[in-house]
């Protein structure tokens, strides 16, 4: 099992490695990153399993990802509103992205305290209904991406956008959800999405993204 998780790790940063910080390579990075680790999953069921093949199903996700266009089913929409409910009030955004992934976007007065990576209790009231949405959607797979302000140095703020995101993981896989089904990744005071020069901008800075992607159809043509 520790094989197959360092290598669906390995096989996305070599995917990700690549990308600039814009927008659109952002949206890119992500979709290969979720695709690796949808496509290591299919490596590792395919006949034999073992290491090697769950290294090509990573490659071949990684590029199904990068290249969008996932799948919308019923089950995406149900977890949307699901989720859409769970965080209503809550200011968590919760959005279908153009590529047909959900996108719940998670500030930080709502996720982390300031400088910190524990889960504060309502976020993990939101996390318990998402993992249950999670282990009834068994194609779907998670990226969980952490960031912070500009507040700092590289060397504190991407270490600690990285625990975040790892802390979200494995409070999902308390709750049931599979391990090989996430990846994750800190992006420190990368990709703002607000001014760094005020307290509220900041605020909005210090976030974690999560996208959901069901791309197993996708996953049966790359087998064929």
């Amino acid at each position: 099992m520790r094989t197959k998780v360092t290598i669906f790790a390995l096989a996305t940063t070599l995917a990700l490695a690549g990308c600039t910080e814009t927008s659109k390579s952002q949206s890119t990075a992500i979709g290969a990153g979720i695709g690796a680790v949808a496509g290591g999953i299919i490596g590792g069921m395919t006949s034999g399993g073992g290491a090697g093949r769950v290294a090509i199903g990573a490659g071949i996700g990684a590029a199904i990802g990068a290249g969008g266009g996932y799948i919308w089913g019923s089950h995406m929409e149900k977890q949307k509103e699901e989720m859409q409910q769970a965080t209503q009030g809550t200011g968590i955004e919760v959005t279908q992205t153009e590529d047909n992934q959900l996108k719940i976007k998670v500030p930080s007065d709502v996720s982390f305290a300031v400088g910190k990576a524990d889960i504060s209790p309502q976020f993990g009231s939101v996390l318990d209904t998402f993992a249950e949405g999670l282990k009834t959607n068994h194609t779907t797979t998670v990226a969980i991406y952490g960031f912070t302000d500009n507040t700092g140095t590289d060397a504190i703020n991407l270490p600690l956008s990285r625990e975040r995101a790892a802390n979200v993981r494995y409070y999902l896989v308390s709750k049931g959800v599979a391990f090989e089904r996430f990846y994750i990744e800190g992006h420190g005071a990368s990709n703002p999405v607000a001014d760094n020069s005020t307290a509220e901008g900041r605020a909005k800075n210090r976030r974690v993204e999560i996208y959901v992607a069901d791309s197993s159809q996708k996953q049966d043509t790359a087998r064929h």
